[in-house]
């Protein structure tokens, strides 16, 4: 450990594990440290159940009727990955899918007036979906037919609006959508949490409405994929690939301090050694006088014995609840794998439901969520911090990467 590299990197996160393969597939000598023992820290998979039990202080042990602990691997903060999104060209282009298995998620819906619906993405969808009364079909499949064709390189496809002056609150006045359909376009198509989006220039807002339907194009279900054997396999599989291009890894390794010269990181400190360094990058539990808290999120694992009502059995699926719908600020997000992406016994399901805490009853607000779910067999509830940096880390050559919200 006592030499030099180019970086170092503390954190063995998913952002993290991404950064030492990506460095270390370009030439540069990285050193990886991580103070616990496994692989993943807040964005790990959780294996047997048993230690989930654990890590929430629940008094009893998991029933017999979970099965056996070993087949469960659970996820502490819920992703699922846009087919045709940047993480997914990144694991292409690194190889890194040669470590991993993938399998569609089966459904995306959205939540209106109690129910939950299939969120139409395609003008066939539109014209079939119970969201929409027969005239607001038209309208919204208008609105479609220009997203599908928009070419931000080429003004024949712009139809009136500038991309990068024409808020998106008046695009959808130009074709004249309602309030309902666009709560689902922002939030469950372009996948925003908040309606910040709506007076801000629409280019952005309508790459991502692109970038769904071009992921649903892929594969037909849905625009999301998810990793065989839980989230937890892609820190390790990033992290295979910077071993593999000369980067050492160190778990189970504490870091007693972070050496600097004046204003700059020069190293870090492990059991009486110095390792140094030009670049140092970490996650914030590493830094804690160099970034600030900027919010909580909720997160509550719900293992269940049935598929949501209304998705039609699907064996995994994503709903949003925009936040219209509920009287918030901020959309609610339900994530459901189950035993046929080998995270959970035989018959189970794992339903994860995540918001922004926007009050001082954190489980009041993801009630709606919750109540989409009944019966549940057992909730494990988390409140995290979010934090993000001070500073660039320009001066410092010190990065901290920003916490993990959803």
């Amino acid at each position: 450990m006592d030499e030099e590299y180019d970086v170092i990197v503390l954190g063995t996160g998913l952002t993290e594990c991404i950064l030492s393969g990506i460095m270390s597939v370009n030439g540069k000598k990285v050193l990886h440290m991580d103070r616990n023992p496994y692989y993943g820290g807040e964005s790990s998979s959780i294996t047997p159940l048993e230690e989930l039990y654990k890590r929430f202080s629940l008094p009893d042990s998991p029933p017999e009727t979970m099965g056996r602990g070993r087949d469960w691997n659970v996820d502490l903060i819920p992703k699922f990955l846009m087919a045709n999104g940047q993480l997914v060209k990144m694991l292409l282009y690194t190889e890194v899918t040669r470590y991993l298995d993938f399998k569609v998620v089966e459904g995306s819906f959205v939540y209106k007036g109690g129910k939950i619906y299939k969120v139409p993405s395609t003008e066939t969808e539109a014209l079939a979906s119970n969201l929409m009364g027969m005239f607001e079909k038209r309208r919204f499949r208008k609105f479609l037919v220009f997203v599908a064709n928009f070419d931000e390189n080429d003004p024949k496809t712009f139809e009136g609006v500038d991309p990068k002056s024409t808020t998106m609150r008046d695009v959808y006045k130009k074709f004249d959508l309602g309030q309902d359909v666009i709560d689902f376009t922002g939030h469950a198509l372009a996948l925003y949490r908040t309606d910040d989006y709506l007076d801000v220039p629409c280019l952005e807002t309508v790459n991502r409405i692109k970038l769904y339907s071009e992921s649903l194009a892929r594969y037909g279900k849905s625009p999301y994929l998810y990793p065989l054997y839980g989230l937890g396999e892609l820190p390790q599989g990033f992290a295979r690939l910077s071993a593999i291009y000369g980067g050492t890894y160190m778990l189970n390794k504490p870091v007693d301090e972070i050496v600097m010269d004046g204003d700059k990181v020069i190293g870090v400190k492990s059991e009486g050694e110095v390792a140094r360094c030009k670049q140092l990058i970490c996650d914030p539990s590493y830094i804690p006088d160099r970034v600030r808290k900027v919010g909580q999120v909720i997160r509550v694992i719900c293992i269940l014995s049935h598929p949501i009502k209304n998705t039609n059995d699907a064996n995994s699926c994503q709903i949003i609840i925009p936040q219209n719908q509920v009287n918030r600020n901020s959309d609610i997000y339900v994530c459901m794998i189950s035993y046929a992406h080998n995270v959970a016994a035989q018959g189970k399901y794992i339903a994860i439901v995540s918001t922004t805490v926007e009050t001082s009853e954190p489980e009041a607000e993801i009630e709606p969520a919750l109540e989409l779910l009944e019966p549940i067999d057992q909730k494990f509830v988390a409140i995290s911090d979010l934090y993000e940096p001070t500073d660039d880390g320009t001066e410092s050559q010190e990065r901290a990467t920003w916490s993990n919200s959803f």
